[in-house]
């Protein structure tokens, strides 16, 4: 079993780390074996590996989609909840709404985990809307995104269970946005999920198929790139951003080399990137 520390050689952690950061852009710290045993052990003993370096040559043989498509949902993180760190959606609801209100918006959610900062998004506009009444009348769209497809199809039902649903998530907005089920869960109402075009993407992938954006939340996950990857991810970014566009990153990320495609907007509380 892969749970064996025999079962990750050196030679086999290595070719792994490489195979993964080359199949979706995650790059692997030295020191992160446990990791790769935790979530790999069953698939591994269901195939009957007993070695890391029998998944990487499987994974390198014609017909393994399916295989790498396990692989990578099992090795992303999908932490998440509601309104997650709050100055990013109170500075699209103060500065950004109020400043593209008049024309259509389009805003891009990248890994977009199990749809709750999309969805947080949708709710902040359904609130600036109901309060600025006449407001982006040429409407609105957010393309949500992951690679991992098991997210996908949660963050699609738009349902949660009652743990998630307190992940975040104030009471007097779980009772205007939510819908109790039978089962216990909570479903988001179609007036805030159908803004919401969930779609699967490898952020090292092209760009192009998605169209144009005013606003990029690109938040907690450049963290698990190289610096190269991070700084071609946000070139490729800032070409899908329209002019004036906004991108958001997480609390501990931030521009490096790339002052001279977009400036910092200090909005005390929080920052965002506008597109010079």
């Amino acid at each position: 079993m892969l749970s064996s520390t025999n079962a990750i050689t050196p030679q086999g952690y290595e070719h792994f780390r490489n195979y993964l950061e080359q199949a979706c852009g995650i790059l692997l710290s030295d020191n992160k074996q446990y990791l790769v045993a935790s979530r790999l052990g069953k698939l591994l003993e269901r195939e009957g590996f007993t070695k890391l370096e029998q998944l990487v040559e499987a994974l390198k043989r014609f017909g393994s989609a399916k295989l790498k498509e396990e692989v990578i949902n099992a090795m992303t993180t999908n932490e998440t909840l509601w309104f997650r760190d709050a100055h990013p959606f109170n500075i699209l609801k103060d500065r950004i709404l109020p400043e593209k209100g008049k024309s259509a918006l389009r805003i891009w959610s990248a890994a977009a985990s199990t749809g709750q900062e999309a969805y947080s998004i949708s709710m902040v506009i359904d609130e600036f809307k109901a309060s600025n009444p006449g407001v982006l009348r040429s409407g609105e769209k957010i393309i949500a995104t992951d690679i991992c497809t098991n997210i996908l199809a949660h963050a699609k039902q738009a349902e949660y269970d009652h743990l998630a649903i307190a992940r975040g998530l104030a009471v007097d907005r779980q009772k205007k946005y939510f819908d109790k089920q039978e089962n216990g869960s909570w479903k988001i109402k179609s007036a805030i999920s159908s803004r919401v075009d969930f779609r699967y993407l490898n952020l090292i992938e092209s760009y192009t198929a998605l169209g144009k954006f005013d606003v990029i939340f690109c938040r907690n996950v450049l963290i698990y790139f190289s610096a190269d990857l991070k700084l071609d991810i946000l070139t490729r970014m800032h070409k899908a951003l329209n002019p004036g566009g906004y991108l958001f990153l997480g609390g501990s990320e931030a521009l490096s080399g790339l002052s001279d495609m977009f400036e910092i907007v200090q909005c005390h509380p929080g920052i965002v990137y506008r597109v010079k």
